[in-house]
C-alpha cells in the first residue's frame, strides 16, 4: 500500500509541474518500458510438472537462485525451483524503495516472541522480522550491502571441524559471483570481475557522507576497502548494485537462463514436508502446496532446502528432523533426532541514535517528491538521490578488543543512513516503534535535516531458537531471539554510540551543524542522558535487528552435538537430503549476511556436483 501511495505521489507530481511535465512522463514511460523487459526476463511459472526430477531446490532466494542457476549448468539434470512467493517486479528494485517492502506480500512479516529485555519499545514487545516472500528471496527486500565479513570469521569455522570452510577455500566463491565494479586497488587479487552479482558504490553520495568520511579521517581513521585485505576503517557501502538498480539474486542468476529448458520453476507454492522413506531415511522428494492443491514431486538424486534461517528449520521440523521432545510434544513423528532451531544468531544495533544538522542534506520523502528533477534523474538515468540503498551510505568496522590493530578483527560496525526516523513515515513502522513513543520523541523534529546511526554488534554471545507453534505448516513459527542475554553484548553497542558522538565532533560534520538529538525516551528518563546506563537502557528498548538470521541448522562435523549439517551440507543421519543457506553459518560472520549466502550457494553448488560426478571450474 506505501509503495503504491508513493507512486500515486509521484503521478500527482507530474500532473502539477507543467513546466516539467513532458520530462517526467518520458521519464515514466521509460521505467515502464523497463520494468516490463525485467518482467519478461524472470523464469515463467511452470503449469506443468515433471512427476521426478534430478534435484529439487526449496526456496528461490539468494542460495537457491545460485544453485538453480549452477546445477542446470549440467543439460543432462533436470531442476524444480519451489518458491513460496510471488514475482520479483522492477520497483522492488529501485534502492530509494528499499524500506517499503516490507509492507508488500513480498515479505512474510515475521514477529518475535514478546520480549521483556529486548525490543521493548515496539508494539507488543516484538521485533519485525521482514524475510523475502518472492523470487530472489531477501536479496529484495534487503538494502543491497555487500560484506564478506573477516577472513578469520571463516578459519574459526574451519577449525571447529568444517574441513573446506577456511577463509582461502571460501575466496574463490566469494570472487565467483561478483563483478567488483568499485574503483579500488586490488593488489592481491582479492576480487572478481566477471560473476553475477554486480558490486558498486551508489551512483550519488550525499553532503552526509562526504562529511562523515572527512570526519573520519580527522579523527586518524582510515578509508578501506572492507571487502579487500584489511576490514577495519570507514568506507561508502559496496552494494549489490546494476546500473543504479538493485541486484538481486533472481535478476543476477535466473534472468540470464530464464529459457533454460532443465530448470522448471513453480512459484506461490509452499512446501509443507518432505517425503522420506522412514526405515532407510532417504527423502526421495517434497510436497507442496499450490492454490489449495497437493503436489508431490520425486527427486531422483537429492532434495535442496534453501529457504533460510527460519523458513529451512521449520521445514526439516514439520518433516520429522528436530529435537525429539518438542516433535512427539506436537506428534510429528520423530525420523531424526537433531538440534534444528538452535543457534540462531542476528545482528542487532541501537536504534533512534539521531544527529540533526543545518544543511539541506537529508533524504527526507516529500523533498524528493517535490523535486520533478530528483525524479527524472532516476527514471531516466538511475543517478541521483533515489539510488542510494534505503538511505544506507557509509560503513565503519571496528575491533573494540584490539583498538590498535588496523588488521584486526571487528566487533562493531556503525552504518549511516541519510535520514531517520523523521524522514519517512515508513521507518518508524519498519521496526514497529510505538505510536506514543514516536510522538512524545521524535515528532518535535519532523521536517528537520536529520542522519541517523545504528551501533551495531557484529560478534554477538547470545543465541535464540526457533521453535514450531503447532504441527499445522500454515502457521509461524514461534521466534525467541534471546537478544542483549549478555551484558558484553549491550557494552559493544554502547562503546559503538561513544565512538559515534566522538565522530559527530569533527570539523567537517561541525560545519553541518551537527549535533546529538537530546529528547531521551520516556523509559529511560531515570538515566542521565548520555550516559553509558541510559544508552544501555535505549538499546534495549529500541533494539533495531538487522535481518541477517542465521545458524539455525548449523554446520558442524559428525560427533558435534550442536551439528545439523555436515561440512558438505548433508544432514546429518539423512541420504538425499541438503540445507545450503544461512541456516548453515555456525558462528555469524562480522559483516552482512547476504554476500556469505552468495558464497554458500555456490560452494554448495559445486560439492553437489562433485558428489554427482560432474566437472566444477
Amino acid at each position: 500500500m506505501l509503495v503504491r501511495a508513493y507512486f500515486l505521489a509521484l503521478l500527482g507530481v507530474c500532473l502539477l509541474e507543467p513546466c516539467h511535465q513532458q520530462s517526467l512522463v518520458q521519464s515514466l514511460l521509460h521505467l515502464m518500458f523497463e520494468g516490463g523487459a525485467h518482467s519478461n526476463n524472470e523464469p515463467l511459472d511452470r503449469s506443468e510438472l515433471l512427476p521426478e526430477y534430478d534435484f529439487i531446490i526449496v526456496g528461490a532466494g539468494t542460495a537457491g537462485c545460485t544453485l538453480a542457476a549452477r546445477l542446470t549448468e549440467n543439460p543432462a539434470w533436470t531442476v524444480l525451483l519451489v518458491e513460496a512467493g510471488r514475482t520479483e517486479n522492477y520497483l522492488m528494485d529501485m534502492p530509494i524503495l528499499a524500506n517499503y517492502l516490507q509492507f508488500t506480500d513480498a515479505n512474510w512479516k515475521y514477529k518475535t516472541e514478546p520480549s521483556d529485555t529486548s525490543c521493548l519499545g515496539f508494539d507488543n514487545r516484538q521485533c519485525n522480522w521482514p524475510r523475502g516472500k518472492v523470487m530472489g528471496g531477501s536479496s529484495v527486500l534487503n538494502y543491497m550491502i555487500h560484506t564478506r565479513g573477516n577472513r578469520r570469521d571463516y578459519d574459526g569455522w574451519a577449525a571447529m571441524g568444517n574441513i573446506g570452510w577456511d577463509w582461502q577455500n571460501v575466496l574463490k566463491y566469494f570472487k565467483k559471483f561478483e563483478t567488483f565494479n568499485v574503483a579500488e586497488d586490488d593488489p592481491e587479487n582479492l576480487h572478481g570481475y566477471d560473476g553475477p552479482v554486480s558490486v558498486s558504490h551508489a551512483p550519488f553520495h550525499t553532503g552526509i557522507a562526504n562529511a562523515i568520511l572527512e570526519s573520519a579521517r580527522q579523527m586518524g581513521e582510515p578509508i578501506v576497502d572492507y571487502n579487500g585485505a584489511r576490514q577495519v576503517g570507514y568506507s561508502y557501502l559496496q552494494l549489490h548494485l546494476r546500473n543504479g538498480t538493485r541486484a538481486s539474486a533472481s535478476r543476477s542468476y535466473l534472468h540470464p537462463i530464464a529459457r533454460r529448458e532443465n530448470l522448471h520453476v513453480r512459484k506461490y507454492s509452499e512446501v509443507d514436508r518432505l517425503l522420506m522413506e522412514p526405515t532407510t531415511k532417504r527423502v526421495f522428494g517434497v510436497e507442496f502446496r499450490t492454490a489449495g492443491r497437493i503436489h508431490r514431486i520425486r527427486a531422483k538424486k537429492e532434495v535442496i532446502v534453501a529457504a533460510g534461517a527460519i523458513n529451512s528449520p521449520k521445514l526439516l521440523m514439520l518433516s520429522g528432523i528436530g529435537p525429539r521432545q518438542d516433535l512427539e510434544r506436537l506428534k510429528i513423528p520423530v525420523q531424526v533426532d537433531l538440534p534444528v532451531g538452535y543457534n540462531l544468531m542476528d545482528h542487532i544495533s541501537m536504534g533512534g541514535l539521531t544527529f540533526l544538522i543545518d544543511q539541506p542534506y537529508s533524504l527526507i520523502t516529500n523533498r524528493i517528491l517535490d523535486n520533478s528533477s530528483t525524479l527524472i534523474d532516476y527514471f531516466m538515468y538511475h543517478k541521483g538521490p533515489m539510488s542510494i540503498a534505503g538511505g544506507c551510505e557509509v560503513v565503519a568496522f571496528y575491533d573494540l578488543k584490539d583498538p590498535g590493530n588496523p588488521d584486526g578483527h571487528p566487533n562493531l560496525e556503525l552504518l549511516f543512513v541519510a535520514g531517520s526516523l523523521v524522514s519517512d513515515v515508513a521507518l518508524r513502522r519498519n521496526f514497529g516503534i510505538r505510536d506514543d513513543i514516536y510522538e512524545k520523541v521524535y515528532k518535535p523534529i519532523e521536517g528537520q535535516d536529520t542522519f541517523m546511526v545504528f551501533p551495531m554488534l557484529l560478534l554477538p554471545k547470545s543465541k535464540g531458537r526457533i521453535v514450531l507453534r503447532n504441527a499445522n505448516p500454515r502457521s509461524k513459527p514461534r521466534i525467541y531471539s534471546n537478544y542483549l542475554a549478555y551484558q558484553e553484548d549491550i557494552d559493544v553497542i554502547v562503546d559503538g554510540v561513544l565512538k559515534t558522538i566522538e565522530l559527530s565532533e569533527q570539523p567537517a560534520l561541525q560545519a553541518l551543524g551537527t549535533r546529538l538529538y537530546r529528547e531521551p525516551l520516556p523509559a529511560c528518563a531515570q538515566h542521565r542522558f548520555g550516559s553509558r546506563e541510559y544508552w544501555a537502557c535505549q538499546t534495549r528498548q529500541f533494539t533495531f535487528n538487522i535481518y541477517h538470521y542465521s545458524g539455525t541448522c548449523k554446520m558442524g562435523p559428525a560427533g558435534d552435538p550442536t551439528a545439523v549439517v555436515d561440512p558438505r551440507l548433508k544432514v546429518h543421519g539423512v541420504k538425499g537430503l541438503r540445507v545450503v543457506d544461512a541456516s548453515i553459518i555456525p558462528e555469524i560472520p562480522a559483516g552482512h549476511t547476504n554476500a556469505p549466502s552468495y558464497m554458500i550457494g555456490e560452494k554448495g553448488a559445486d560439492m553437489i556436483k562433485e558428489d554427482w560426478g560432474f566437472p566444477t571450474t
